[in-house]
């Protein structure tokens, strides 16, 4: 069997394992770099575009073609920060992280018993929950890449500054901002099992219809988001205080009979999926903090629920 080869060259690529093993990687720090699979996927696209429009000189010159990629894609990422910035302005409604893609059932194993990798893309930790993917968005571009970079992925600030063309000192202040936005924002530790009791306690008060049940599991001051991207009913504003939110679900219920609501692991965290008639319409993401759902977010865009409606 030939080596395939890189695109208009018409010689086979001597860097190709290496360069396809990083794919995964690439994807995994796109994501968090922009909160989109999405937009993940077509950056690291454009990543291994720009390598095969080298020349092969030029890609034998490269002492390490997995830390070009990676300086690559984290400079496509910058790029897309900012305009990602303009672009939501012109957002209908409020903008919230794309949710992975995860069929996982939390509560009773996989469907079929078979444990599901979000299509085997982008490996689940803290980095990735939902509360943290709305932190990381308040950030500037710069202090965004260079918290990832660093924190999660590990990369020298020497290397990072050459990225965001900044100092390696000036980065290592975006990174400790960045680390203080988030120790602001983290709520107190919840164990695993407590979330999950406090979640499957919220869908069955929901399927009960049971205000009081729902406003128990509500923190006071919780707050509901709803993302439709103008494609989908959503909230046009947050719904603060948990009474109004359990109100305004029980609502939402009432209007759409037929919704089924299934455990699923949104972002590595125990969530909530509704399908209608087998199709997915909306995906819930949850904050937890002791006993109390403190943040919902609901996302109802079409275009982000199109990795939860396909295989």
């Amino acid at each position: 069997m030939s080596t395939p080869s890189g695109p208009g060259h018409g010689r086979p690529d001597p860097h190709l394992s290496v360069i396809i093993s990083e794919r995964r990687q690439l994807t995994n720090l796109a994501y968090r770099l922009l909160g989109s699979l999405a937009e993940a996927e077509d950056a690291v696209q454009e990543t291994y575009a720009r390598w095969y429009a080298l020349t092969p000189p030029q890609r034998d010159a490269i002492e390490s073609p997995g830390a070009w990629l990676t300086t690559v894609a984290s400079r496509i990422c910058l790029n897309l920060l900012g305009s990602a910035r303009v672009r939501r302005e012109r957002y209908v409604g409020p903008w919230v992280p794309e949710p992975l893609p995860d069929r996982t059932e939390w509560g009773q194993g996989a469907p079929g018993g078979t444990a599901v990798d979000p299509a085997d893309r982008v490996t689940l930790d803290e980095s990735v929950h939902m509360a943290f993917l709305v932190v990381l968005d308040a950030m500037t571009p710069a202090e965004r890449v260079a918290f990832i970079l660093h924190d999660v992925f590990r990369y020298p600030f020497a290397d990072i500054a050459e990225i965001v063309g900044r100092t390696p000192a000036a980065c290592r202040q975006l990174a400790s901002s960045a680390r203080r936005r988030l120790r602001v924002a983290r709520p107190p530790a919840t164990s695993a099992a407590q979330r999950a009791g406090v979640v499957r306690g919220f869908k069955q008060a929901w399927e009960e219809r049971d205000i009081a049940a729902l406003i128990v599991l509500l923190d006071p001051d919780a707050t509901a988001i709803g993302d439709g991207g103008g494609l989908a009913r959503a909230h046009p504003r947050p719904i603060e205080g948990g009474e109004r939110i359990a109100r305004a679900y029980v609502a939402f219920a009432d209007a759409a009979p037929g919704l089924m609501l299934l455990e699923r692991t949104v972002n590595g965290r125990p969530g909530l999926v509704a399908q209608r008639d087998g199709v997915t319409v909306t995906v819930y993401a949850f904050e937890v903090a002791g006993d109390r759902i403190t943040h919902i977010w609901a996302v109802r865009n079409p275009d982000k629920l199109r990795p939860w409606t396909q295989g």
